[in-house]
C-alpha cells in the first residue's frame, strides 16, 4: 500500500493505554482504538504499537503517515528515550525500532507536547502566540507551542515542568514526597493524581483517588484541595514568570475537576510577578483525545528545535 500523505494516523502510548486513530485532512477522526499497554515489557510494547497501526491502516485500506505521543523524550545526544515515567522505554532506540517494523519514518515527540499541540492548532487555544499544555495525571508534564510550533528546546526537556521543586515551599513540604526521578518535592510528587491521593493519605490515613476526594464534601477531601489548589497556583505562575503564556491548557484526568478553572488563577495573582494577570486557564477542547490528535498533527506541523 503506499502512503497516503492526506490521511494521518496519531498514536497516543500512555502507561495504561496505547491508542490509535486516523485522521483526514481537515483534522476530522476516521477510525479510533485503544488497547492496554503491556506493563514493564518493550518488545510487548512495540508489538502492541505496530499492531494497532497495521489494524487501523487495514480498516483503512491505505498506508498514512505516523506520528506518536510518548511518556519522554527521545535524547538528541543518543537517539534513545530519557525521562519516561514508563521506565521500560528509558535507554531504547523506539524510533528506530518502530520504524524498522513499520517499514517507513515515523515523527515522536513527548506526549505534553502532542497535547499542547493540539490544542494550539484547532483546539481550546487556538489562535494563541504562546500555548503551554499541562498533564495533570498519572504524571505531571507539559509541552510548550510557539506561533503552532512544538518547541523542544536544545535538550529536548522544554516543558518539563514536572521536575521541577514546587515553588515556596512551607515547612511541612520539605523535603517533599521521593520522586521516581531519583529527588525529592518534585512538582509530579504533588500535582499528579497519584500525588493528590497522597497527600490526603498523609494527613489524614484515607486512601482515595483524585476524582473521589473532589466529589466528596468532607472536611479533609476540601482541605486536600485547597492545598492542591494553592500548589498548582504556585506551580503555574512559576512558568508564567519565565514564559508569560497567552493560555494555559489543562489536560489528564485532573483537568475534568471544575473548582480548578476558577480557583487557581484567583489564587496565582499573589505569586506572579505583575499587577494583573492575564494568561487564561482554559479546560481541552478535545479531551481525551487531544494527545492522539496532536501526535497525527506532527505530520505538518512539525517541532521547533
Amino acid at each position: 500500500m503506499d502512503i497516503a500523505l492526506s490521511l494521518r494516523i496519531g498514536v497516543d502510548l500512555g502507561g495504561t493505554k496505547i491508542e490509535v486513530a486516523a485522521f483526514d485532512p481537515a483534522g476530522q477522526i476516521l477510525l479510533q482504538h485503544r488497547s492496554p499497554t503491556p506493563q514493564g515489557d518493550y518488545n510487548a510494547t512495540l508489538d502492541a504499537v505496530v499492531e494497532l497501526v497495521l489494524a487501523a491502516e487495514g480498516e483503512l485500506g491505505t498506508s498514512a503517515t505516523v506520528g506518536i505521543g510518548i511518556p519522554g523524550a527521545e535524547s538528541r545526544a543518543t537517539g534513545r528515550i530519557k525521562n519516561a515515567n514508563s521506565t521500560c522505554l528509558i535507554g531504547q532506540p523506539l524510533r528506530l525500532d518502530l520504524e524498522a517494523r513499520l517499514q517507513r519514518e515515523i515523527r515522536l515527540a513527548n506526549d505534553a507536547n502532542c497535547f499542547a499541540l493540539s490544542e494550539a492548532i484547532d483546539g481550546a487555544s487556538a489562535g494563541a502566540e504562546v500555548v503551554l499544555g499541562v498533564i495533570l495525571g498519572t504524571g505531571c508534564g507539559a509541552g510548550i507551542v510557539v506561533r503552532g510550533q512544538v518547541w523542544v528546546g536544545s535538550n529536548a526537556i522544554a516543558g518539563e515542568w514536572g521536575h521541577n521543586p514546587l515553588p515556596w515551599p512551607q515547612d511541612d513540604e520539605c523535603p517533599g514526597p521521593a520522586c521516581y526521578c531519583g529527588r525529592h518535592g518534585c512538582l509530579e510528587t504533588w500535582l499528579s493524581g497519584p500525588g493528590l491521593s497522597s497527600d490526603l493519605e498523609r494527613h489524614t490515613g484515607r486512601r482515595l483517588g483524585a476524582a473521589e476526594i473532589a466529589m466528596l464534601d468532607d472536611t479533609d477531601c476540601k482541605a486536600a484541595m485547597e492545598r492542591y489548589e494553592d500548589r498548582l497556583a504556585r506551580g503555574l505562575s512559576q512558568v508564567i514568570n519565565i514564559l508569560d503564556p497567552d493560555v494555559i491548557v489543562l489536560g489528564g484526568g485532573l483537568s475534568n475537576l471544575a473548582c480548578l478553572y476558577e480557583n487557581v488563577p484567583r489564587r496565582w495573582g499573589r505569586y506572579v510577578f505583575s499587577d494583573t494577570v492575564a494568561t487564561r486557564l482554559v479546560r481541552p477542547l478535545h479531551g481525551d483525545s487531544s494527545g492522539v490528535r496532536g501526535a497525527a498533527w506532527l505530520w505538518g506541523c512539525g517541532e521547533t528545535p
